[in-house]
């Protein structure tokens, strides 16, 4: 213990600091274990030996990985998706795997070693590219729903090539035997598990739920992960087969999502651990020295791969803008590429001479994954003249929609939330048009006459086409912080006096929202809290006139816009006629404005029956409502007050009267 502790120390804290300033500067962790393990490793500093006992441990980060791909398999989604997941993602395994194993053939590799190095070279980064095409909005987009279908095979087939590396040392007629038998076991032992065991698992994890306890819990699902592990790992077959079954049986239960955020630490750092183990194999001195070499397969991985989802998804009816973004989304290696990698050099399939160039390369472009992924779009529009001409095409539509359309709403999102926003609108008599990147939700809502549209409400030449500078409100329906984000930035950037009401989903988004110049900011989890409580207290008993008086105070401490519609007569209810009903009205101050000079506290609003709620500023976001703030031009004044009221403060701000 006094021998292991301290390599266990090194590497925990040589990890923290290196994934700490990876993340910083927006590079993957994996980057940062892979580097932690070339560095201490045995091939550079040697303070952390590469001994049988470091790869044990980390081949526990491999099962708790197949574990979680397991979590996240299911049939049903399998089906809807099995035209791309069977055809582009089956197409691209396959011809890549093929490709490399003829080339590694031309050059003198041998071609069982060539199958496993085709088989890796193969995989693409299933987290990584799962996260940027969430982080960008593109799940839905057509080469969104491609990536993820192929991403999907990538990780099916991980299973068949864990079973199928050890066997290639075999002599040919024993590999025959043994993958043969493989297969059998394999077989038998997923039948047992999925006809029998789903449902003994699902009465099991029952029992143990109804004891609640979260230490019991978390027992129960390292019990089960690696017991199934373990029987794998006695059939003959890997641990991570029984941990992916483990995941399968599990996912069809309704503790999914509890076990996937219980299991998430465990996975995470033995994860670390198995990519450290990686770089630890990683000689880099010998890698500098081929550096040619490295430089020649990294060319050649990019554009082989490429190539295959370029042609192949083209040949299977998409556009070639499509067919080029999913190209260039997959053509970097992956996580799983690795664990293909480090099993082949663990049976001896091939020696140091092919496994550090290769490993090299993947690295390397693993790190041009994210880089690759921020030009794509650039790249698609320089080198496919048809996507110009279909992207013009759309804004035409767009904007032809929008023709007539003059203070209307912008709805960004087309989901569920938007969709009921949508009929709010329509029963006030409210024009709106809506943007989302779905393109069968958008087919399906047009069919049915509904003003919508496909397009990225994040691009500026999208908002513009849906008559941004004619609108009179836009509304973000998606709690997606950084997208939101970035539809304020560019409404910002072209209507600065522009309402901007938004959905948030956590009460931290909320002050960045507002900071980035939303004018409200709607938290899903204090509306629902807030809606609850009133009807709880309607149900016990509270008078409706009490009940609505304490809605208004708990909105008032976070929506300070819209107190005035929760003052005084308002309370009562609808009997007030709409010319009655306190409003807001944004004032921009031209430069010829009256206002322009003077202080808050010197303008007499109250005179007209109009007060200010807030001042907007371009050049400085969060400004404080105080008497003695100045009013300059272009400053965005927020009145509050009936129909005359805020009409006649308007005059008050621009002439004076």
């Amino acid at each position: 213990m006094s021998d292991t502790l301290p390599l266990i120390l090194l590497l925990l804290a040589a990890a923290v600091v290196v994934v700490v300033v990876f993340r910083m500067l927006g590079l993957p962790p994996i980057m940062g274990y892979l580097m932690v393990g070339a560095s201490l490793g045995p091939h550079a500093a040697g303070w952390v030996p590469d001994t049988e006992e470091t790869r044990h441990l980390a081949e526990f980060g491999v099962v708790f990985l197949m574990f979680s791909i397991g979590l996240e398999f299911s049939l049903a989604r399998l089906y809807s998706m099995k035209r791309i997941v069977f055809g582009l993602g089956l197409l691209q395994v396959t011809v890549t795997a093929l490709v490399a194993t003829l080339l590694a053939g031309f050059i003198g590799i041998p071609w069982l070693a060539g199958i496993a190095l085709g088989g890796a070279l193969a995989m693409s980064s299933t987290a990584m590219l799962s996260k940027l095409l969430t982080e960008r909005g593109e799940l839905d987009a057509p080469h969104g729903r491609e990536v993820i279908g192929v991403l999907l095979f990538q990780d099916i087939a991980v299973v068949p090539l864990l079973v199928l590396i050890p066997a290639l040392t075999q002599p040919l007629e024993v590999m025959a035997e043994a993958l043969l038998l493989a297969a059998f076991k394999a077989a038998i032992l997923l039948t047992l598990v999925l006809f029998i065991g789903q449902r003994l698992l699902s009465a099991w994890f029952y029992m143990v739920a109804r004891q609640k306890s979260a230490e019991l819990f978390m027992l129960n699902v390292l019990l089960i992960t690696l017991g199934l592990a373990w029987l794998t790992e006695l059939a003959g077959l890997s641990l991570a087969l029984g941990a992916f079954t483990a995941g399968m049986l599990i996912g069809e239960t309704e503790y999914r999502y509890q076990v996937e955020e219980d299991i998430k630490p465990f996975r995470d750092v033995l994860l670390g651990l198995f990519f450290i183990a990686i770089g630890m194999r990683l000689n880099v001195p010998q890698i500098v020295g081929d550096w040619p070499q490295v430089l020649g397969i990294l060319l050649a991985l990019l554009a082989i791969k490429l190539a295959i989802v370029g042609t192949v998804s083209r040949r299977m009816g998409s556009s070639p803008g499509t067919a080029l973004r999913s190209a260039l989304w997959l053509c970097a290696g992956g996580e799983f590429g690795f664990v293909i990698l480090a099993l082949g050099d663990d049976v001896q399939l091939f020696g140091a001479a092919i496994l550090q160039p290769v490993l090299a390369a993947m690295v390397l472009s693993l790190m041009l994954a994210p880089l690759i992924v921020h030009f794509s779009d650039r790249l698609v529009f320089r080198f496919v003249a048809s996507e110009w001409l279909m992207r013009s095409m759309q804004l035409t539509q767009l904007a032809a929609q929008t023709l007539s359309a003059d203070k209307h709403a912008i709805i960004c999102g087309y989901g569920r939330t938007g969709q009921h926003l949508a009929r709010f609108l329509e029963a006030e008599g409210v024009s709106f048009m809506a943007l989302d990147l779905d393109p069968e939700r958008v087919r399906e809502a047009s069919i049915a006459a509904e003003s919508v549209s496909y397009g990225d409400s994040s691009k500026k030449e999208t908002l513009l086409a849906a008559g941004l500078m004619r609108a009179s409100v836009v509304i973000i329906s998606f709690a997606d912080i950084a997208a939101a984000l970035r539809v304020i930035h560019r409404v910002r950037e072209l209507r600065p006096d522009l309402a901007i009401v938004s959905r948030a989903r956590e009460q931290d988004d909320v002050e960045k929202l507002y900071a980035a110049g939303a004018a409200e900011v709607v938290p899903e989890a204090l509306e629902s809290s807030v809606m609850l409580a009133t009807h709880a207290l309607a149900l016990s008993g509270i008078p409706m006139h009490k009940v609505i008086k304490r809605l208004r105070e708990m909105r008032e401490q976070h929506y300070a816009l819209l107190r005035g519609f929760f003052h005084g007569a308002t309370d009562a209810g609808a009997h007030l006629a709409d010319a009655d009903q306190p409003r807001l009205h944004a004032v921009t101050l031209a430069p010829a404005s009256w206002a322009i000079g003077r202080c808050v506290g010197e303008i007499d609003l109250a005179k007209v029956g109009a007060g200010v709620t807030a001042i907007r500023r371009r050049s400085q976001r969060g400004l404080k409502l105080t008497p003695e703030l100045a009013l300059i031009e272009g400053d965005v004044v927020v009145l509050i007050g009936t129909a005359a009221a805020v009409t006649a403060g308007e005059d008050v701000l621009l002439r004076g009267k």
